[in-house]
């Protein structure tokens, strides 16, 4: 469903929809950017350029270019040193959102958590105390 925002980049208001995530306005900037990192990077001997060399010879913000990659305007596997940073860590990744050993970290976190919970709940059956009453007939 299409909302009403503030551009994350210009700050005007415009309607965000499933297509774009910024104004018409950056929309083609971020388009004329693209064209510009795209054609530095179709030419052969630029195809194993690292990040900082795209940016430098480009002048187009970093930022930017982690957006292309991650949105699959830029396959890695045409331009093998692409990539964008791990949300957690931020290492350099090609996909997902989570690099390798985060995933991992994570995964142990929540075995940790899971086995803490089940050593909690067999304290909680060893502490239920159960009373009887007991008639004395005298």
């Amino acid at each position: 469903m299409d909302e009403i925002i503030n551009c994350p980049s210009c700050g005007e208001l415009f309607l965000k929809n499933s297509i774009h995530d910024v104004c018409r306005k950056c929309y083609l900037e971020e388009e004329k950017a693209f064209e510009i990192v795209y054609k530095f990077l179709r030419k052969r001997e630029n195809r194993a350029a690292t990040l900082e060399r795209v940016v430098e010879a480009t002048g187009v913000e970093e930022e930017l270019i982690h957006k292309f990659v991650r949105k699959g305007r830029l396959q890695t596997t045409q331009f093998p040193n692409m990539g964008y940073p791990c949300d957690r860590c931020g290492m350099i990744i090609h996909k997902g959102k989570l690099c390798a050993k985060c995933i991992d970290s994570l995964k142990h976190d929540l075995k940790v958590h899971e086995q803490e919970e089940q050593r909690k709940e067999e304290l909680r059956k060893k502490e239920q105390i159960t009373y009887y009453a007991v008639n004395k007939k005298e």
